[in-house]
């Protein structure tokens, strides 16, 4: 089994706090327009104690390359994503598998949400630190560098969109 590893790294302009919360806000993700994909599905939330979690289904709407296209046949490539945040210490996980066959495509990710601005708290660190498994024989390894950009440029958009919400 393959896996490639992926990091991000994003500056939000707000507390650990208020990151969290708008991470874990239904609301936010399903007016969240993000390259090649649908807006999200709600399909679960668990706010109770400092464990949070938020779960979405999405669907790519961008183009497939030939190989996977044959790989999903008739079927709408869907996944089902989670965000795990313990809202005391900012720590969590990030979690993706695809509908049709999550044990063939799915990722992990630790998520630490840090405070960067010792003084007021007003600037939070996002370090995402994960792997994508794609189990095709073959062609698991070319498909897992080419979903890695996106994934990454996704994670671009939302953290620029957090910010412009974190700032109204």
């Amino acid at each position: 089994m393959s896996a490639v590893r992926f990091h991000a790294e994003h500056q939000l302009h707000g507390s650990v706090q208020a990151v969290t919360d708008l991470l874990l806000d239904p609301a936010f993700h399903q007016h969240l327009a993000l390259p090649d994909l649908a807006l999200p599905e709600v399909i679960g939330q668990d706010t109770d104690g400092d464990e949070a979690t938020l779960r979405l289904r999405y669907e790519y709407t961008g183009q497939l390359d030939p190989i996977a296209r044959r790989l999903l046949g008739h079927r709408k490539l869907t996944w089902l994503q989670e965000i795990r945040l313990n809202r005391a210490d900012g720590s969590g996980r990030l979690s993706f598998a695809a509908d049709a066959n999550p044990k063939q495509l799915h990722g992990d990710a630790r998520v630490r949400l840090e405070s960067d601005n010792e003084d007021d708290h007003s600037q939070t660190l996002r370090r995402i630190d994960g792997q994508l498994i794609v189990k095709v024989p073959l062609v698991g390894g070319q498909a897992e560098r080419r979903i890695i950009p996106g994934l990454l440029r996704r994670l671009d958009v939302e953290a620029a969109a957090l910010n412009r919400h974190l700032r109204k």
